[in-house]
Formats: structure tokens, sequence, C-alpha cells
């Protein structure tokens, strides 16, 4: 017997009719606001590629993941539908799946970085470099990392590249799961430290506007 869905909040009746397409209406709802301050935006001018570089729209992506990675740490579940030998077991990939969803947002927000540092055109150029889920590579550029912080970050990209989906980092690459507890045990991250390197990698942003704004 299937269980009924739990209803959506309050305030998810579009997602609720449309979650395909509700979820993809960041980038007009940005148009809108533009057109609404008074910078319309052409859409016969500009390119879609450019529109979409946009770093306040992969700052505000970033931003979101980060909230789904809280939402999903700060909610308790007891997976009361599974056996209880497989409580366990889902309680742990529950929470690599938030571990994921931080990681995502550290990508999202140093390639974000890179967009407002290089300029739209710049980071074109470099994109094909940065098709990875490197963190540790990704936030070279960043001063004052220290090497358990980069470990951390190292930590992330497992749980980005393979360990957030799947059990099974494929097939040749088991070792991989010796590299995650072998860092762990090795630089003996909390979750406190991952938080605090993710904030501390995310708070960079202000200083890359920063330098912007001064070189403009």
């Amino acid at each position: 017997m299937k269980s009924s869905p739990s209803p959506l909040p309050q305030g998810r009746e579009n997602f609720a009719i449309d979650p395909f397409g509700y979820s993809l209406l960041g980038p007009y709802i940005w148009d809108l606001e533009c057109n609404h301050a008074g910078f319309p935006i052409d859409h016969s001018v500009m390119h879609a590629s450019e529109r979409l570089k946009n770093p306040i729209l992969w700052m505000a992506q970033a931003q979101a993941m980060t909230q789904a990675a809280h939402a999903v740490l700060e909610k308790e579940q007891n997976f009361e539908l599974l056996p209880v030998q497989i409580r366990g077991v889902c309680e742990s990939q529950y929470c690599a799946a938030a571990l994921m969803l931080v990681g995502y947002s550290l990508e999202i927000c140093l390639k974000s970085m890179v967009i407002i540092r290089e300029g739209i055109e710049g980071f074109t150029k470099l994109e094909k470099k940065m098709h990875h889920h490197r963190l540790h590579d990704l936030a070279s550029f960043i001063p004052g990392l220290s090497n358990r912080d980069t470990a951390i970050l190292r930590g992330l990209t497992h749980f980005v590249t393979w360990a957030g989906r799947y059990p099974d980092p494929g097939s040749g690459k088991e070792q991989q799961i010796d590299d995650v507890f072998n860092l762990g045990e090795k630089h003996r991250g909390t979750a406190r430290d991952v938080f605090d390197v993710a904030a501390r990698v995310m708070q960079h942003t202000s200083n890359i506007v920063e330098a912007s704004l001064g070189g403009s």
C-alpha cells in the first residue's frame, strides 16, 4: 500500500501545478525585477547565454542550495516506511545528500566569483576548463585556506561527484570510498568545520565584488 504524499506548505501552489516549469522561473523573475527597476532587458540584443551567466543568478542558486542543505539537516527523518534494519542505512545516505547540496552550493558560488572577476566573456573562454566538480581546485584562488580546509573541500567533492547520489563510485573507482574515510580520519573534520569552510569560501564573494568595483 502506497502512502499519500505529504501536502506541500502554503506558498508552493504554483510548484504543485507545474513543478518543472516553476523551478526554472528564476531567470525570468530576475528579468521582471530588472524591468520594474527601470533596466529593461532586450532579449533580441542580449544572448541567452549572457543572460544566464549573470552572477546574481548564480549567487541566488548557491543560496538556494545552501538553504536546501540546511532544510535537509534540520529535519530529522524516521524512515518509518522502511524496515528497521534499513533505517540506519537511509539515515546515512540522507546526510550524504545534504553534503552533496553543500558541495554544489560551493561549486556554484566559486564559479560565480570567476564570472564576477573575469566577466561573462572571460568566463565563457574558461568554461570548458571548469566543467568539473573539484572544489579544491575551483577554490585555489581563495587565500588563507589551510591543508585541513582543502581536505574538507576534497571530501565534499566526493559527495558532489558520487557519494551524495550513489553508494558506488563506479567500477574501478572503489578506492575512492577509502579516500573519503582517510580524509576524515586524518583531518578529523566535524560538521561544524565543514560549514565553517563553506561559510568562509562564500564570504570571499564580497572581496571579489569589491575588487571588481574598484577596478571598474
